[in-house]
């Protein structure tokens, strides 16, 4: 039997199958509302097959955002326009969802991939930024303010007023983001955090203000972390510090980890290849005990199969690959033997050689 087709809980949140879509930004937003583009994008996605649809990293305030095009959650028009989204996706998909709430910190005020991501200067209409200490992201870039302890106290409530609209929402999960460069994942990094203060120095201290904002948001639903295990430079935030963060979160009872790797440092050297992710989420699980998502390259069927039956994470989570083929579970199913959820307006799609791909279906016509 598949277990990559087997069902799993992170904490309180049952998942059909072990198969993740992962926060795909698409910078298509208005003033932080949901559009037509995420009832299109997220609507497809629902229909996948995966046990886990997980939205865009999603703003706790205006300027937490990566782009001016960002899925927020910081106002009430914000939670209207996803509240027609999930309410779309419960009418027609059963697919467990999480919300990933984040801050870009010094890495906001940029602007869309398609339009060259570069830094949006002040004078160009961009805004502000803060972070742990003032230091740019690259050279030429806008220099973050360092946050004192008011701005420390209002980013936290921010991630708890967000949090609470999860909750109202009837979402599932949160997921934070600590990684790829943001806000919480520039407190760890000693690349990017420079303080003196209790917020920095020490790895204890380096990882206060992330567990803090971890404590601060209500549990209400499952509650797990997006981490980058390495920035993949000399000197920065690596693996032996992921599994210390990945310990701490365990003992306040965090429901699971999403692995990930880098985004603190254009000097960055990726070595990037088929799972090249994977060996961090294997050791986070192993000395942490967590349940964990491996993402990252994870593109073929019988890879992803393997991740799971060698214990190496509890998930897999997809993004560009699932873009690329939207119904990739239902191929990856059928690769497999294995069965998996699908509308029933979409049944007479199934193969004829795939009798059973979408389990006990009925089907009839004059």
């Amino acid at each position: 039997m598949s277990q990559l087709f087997t069902p799993y809980a992170l904490g309180p949140l049952q998942v059909a199958n072990r198969i993740a879509i992962a926060p795909m930004c698409q910078y298509s937003a208005d003033n932080g509302n949901a559009t037509d583009w995420h009832m299109i994008h997220l609507g497809h996605l629902a229909l996948s097959g995966a046990g886990l649809l997980m939205t865009e990293a999603t703003a706790v305030s205006p300027e937490g955002r990566i782009s001016a095009e960002d899925l927020g959650l910081w106002s009430d028009a914000n939670q209207a326009a996803l509240a027609n989204v999930v309410q779309a996706i419960r009418r027609h998909a059963a697919i467990a969802l999480v919300v990933q709430l984040g801050h870009a910190g010094r890495k906001a005020s940029s602007r869309a991939p398609w339009q060259g991501g570069a830094c949006v200067h002040l004078a160009d209409g961009g805004w502000q930024t803060v972070a742990p200490s003032a230091i740019a992201h690259a050279p030429g870039e806008t220099v973050p303010i360092a946050l004192d302890e008011m701005g420390l106290l209002q980013i936290k409530g921010a991630f708890v007023a967000a949090a609470q609209r999860v909750h109202a929402l009837g979402i599932e999960g949160i997921e934070l983001h600590a990684a790829h460069g943001y806000l919480l994942h520039q407190f760890l990094s000693p690349l990017s955090n420079k303080r003196t203060d209790a917020y920095g120095g020490s790895l204890d201290n380096r990882m206060r203000f992330p567990l803090e904002v971890y404590d601060a948001v209500p549990a209400t639903v499952a509650v797990g972390v997006r981490l980058s295990a390495t920035d993949w430079v000399d000197g920065g935030w690596e693996i032996e510090q992921s599994v210390r963060f990945a310990q701490e979160l365990k003992q306040r009872g965090a429901d699971f980890i999403h692995v990930s790797s880098g985004g603190i440092s254009p000097q960055q050297q990726i070595p990037v290849g088929p799972g090249y992710q994977v060996a961090f989420a294997e050791r986070i699980k192993r000395d942490s005990g967590l349940p964990t998502i491996s993402v990252g390259l994870i593109t073929e069927a019988q890879q992803a199969e393997d991740i799971i039956a060698n214990g190496q994470s509890d998930m897999v989570a997809l993004a560009r690959a699932i873009l690329f083929d939207p119904r990739w579970p239902w191929h990856a199913a059928a690769q497999l033997g294995a069965q998996v959820q699908a509308p029933p307006q979409y049944w007479r799609s199934q193969p004829r050689e795939y009798k059973n791909l979408f389990g006990d279906t009925t089907l009839g016509q004059r």
